[in-house]
């Protein structure tokens, strides 16, 4: 439940403003007193540091939009002129496409620490469903983007992504028509994904204010899995954990300066800095490395089904594994929260990470290369069922079957027992 307001005006400005637009009571009981579990761990920094990273790819998106062209005979000409005209046009470009790639980065990061501590039971399905539209819409906005720089690996990835739209029935070529301008890439499809790269963002921030607001009701989850019991169990928002966040934001800041000034293409294609030519397609075309599950996934199904064929069954499959995270909340069936205290789940969700892991390798690779005599496309085809077995099968299972560890009788009990001052009366799981 949100809590009392205890902000008090210290002079006649804020007394006035407050009795007229309570903006700053808002700030100081979201960000200064709100009460969070005291046991929150690092793995609940990400938050911030996603926060900054959407402010940068933002701030970023705009100046470069300044200098963009976006034809057919001006984007790639444009890219060049950014990185050697514009005064630090360099570190602006390296910065919007290696931020985009440490802010995919930290999101995953984020939802598997949601779901290993069972962030999106309940009170918080709507947080997690709320997060889960953001995510999406990062992938859109993300693949927008990649199309943008007009290189070779921009123009084929998108010809061959938006031609999978062709499989579904009906209006699957009404849509690609739509995203594409006509009936194939070309300027009106570079005109269409530059006006939605650019809007995206700001719906993004429309619903991370939601997520926020979502946040404030229940209040956060923590590594126990147990609600707040009383003032014992949390402290104030600043300084305890504003310190831990820019602590954090400072560290993956940091790592993202690493690669921003020593490695900048380490994530991105070769190809790319060819110039689009619709008539020469390059050997192995691949989209960006956080899109890989979820291609691998699509060319996992090889298959029909009766009337289902493979690539319609590959596209359901790969927007499949999208959807399903929002159901989340309704698949996992067990009353415990964290998996601290499930031990059997643990350890199908440690299979699920390096699934995802495996998953990404087949995205990356040409499907007839082989590991151990097995090609890829056959690893591609387990890691796919694994990956909806997880969520569709071993989660309601388990949740239903296996018999959790004992939980503490409230979050103060269990810092008192892992900081060695206290005893606990029940068993804490690992770290």
């Amino acid at each position: 439940m949100a809590h009392q307001s205890n902000y008090n005006p210290s002079n006649g400005f804020t007394k006035w403003m407050d009795e007229r637009l309570p903006i700053i009571r808002l700030g100081y009981d979201s960000f200064v007193e709100f009460p969070n579990p005291r046991n929150l761990n690092y793995w609940w920094t990400f938050g911030a540091v996603l926060a900054v990273a959407l402010i940068w790819q933002i701030v970023t998106g705009i100046v470069l939009a300044m200098h963009y062209t976006p034809t057919v005979e001006g984007a790639y000409a444009s890219i060049e002129h950014i990185m050697r005209d514009v005064n630090y046009g360099w570190f602006l470009r390296y910065g919007h496409a290696n931020g985009g790639a440490m802010f995919f980065l930290a999101v995953y990061i984020h939802m598997f620490r949601g779901l290993y501590y069972g962030s999106y039971k309940a009170p918080r399905e709507v947080l997690w469903i709320l997060g889960m539209l953001i995510y999406f819409l990062m992938m859109a906005t993300g693949f927008l983007g990649y199309v943008l720089p007009w290189g070779q690996m921009s123009f084929w990835a998108a010809t061959v992504i938006t031609n999978f739209f062709d499989a579904i029935p009906w209006v699957g070529g009404s849509i690609k028509t739509l995203l594409l301008g006509g009936p194939a890439v070309a300027e009106p499809t570079l005109n269409r994904f530059y006006s939605l790269h650019y809007l995206l963002p700001f719906i993004i921030v429309g619903v991370v204010i939601l997520h926020i607001w979502a946040l404030h009701i229940p209040g956060s989850a923590n590594p126990t899995g147990i609600e707040k019991k009383g003032p014992q169990d949390t402290l104030p928002f600043h300084p305890y954990f504003t310190v831990k966040d820019l602590f954090a934001v400072a560290v993956f800041a940091t790592f993202f300066a690493w690669f921003l000034y020593f490695q900048p293409n380490a994530m991105g294609h070769p190809d790319n800095y060819i110039e689009a030519n619709p008539l020469q397609t390059p050997p192995h075309i691949v989209p960006e490395w956080y899109y890989l599950p979820f291609y691998a996934i699509l060319r996992s199904i090889t298959f029909d089904i009766f009337f289902l064929k493979a690539q319609l069954l590959g596209v359901i499959a790969m927007f499949g594994s999208i959807v399903i995270l929002f159901f989340l909340p309704w698949l996992d069936r067990s009353k415990v929260r964290s998996m601290r205290y499930r031990p059997v789940m643990r350890f199908f969700f440690i299979l699920f990470v390096l699934d995802c892991f495996i998953l990404g390798w087949v995205g990356a690779n040409s499907p007839d290369v082989t590991v151990l005599g097995i090609e890829a496309k056959n690893i591609g085809l387990f890691s796919t069922f694994y990956y909806f077995a997880f969520f569709m099968i071993i989660m309601p299972v388990v949740g239903m079957m296996e018999t959790p560890k004992p939980l503490p009788e409230g979050i103060h009990e269990s810092v008192l027992a892992r900081s060695g001052k206290g005893a606990s009366k029940h068993a804490d799981g690992d770290a």
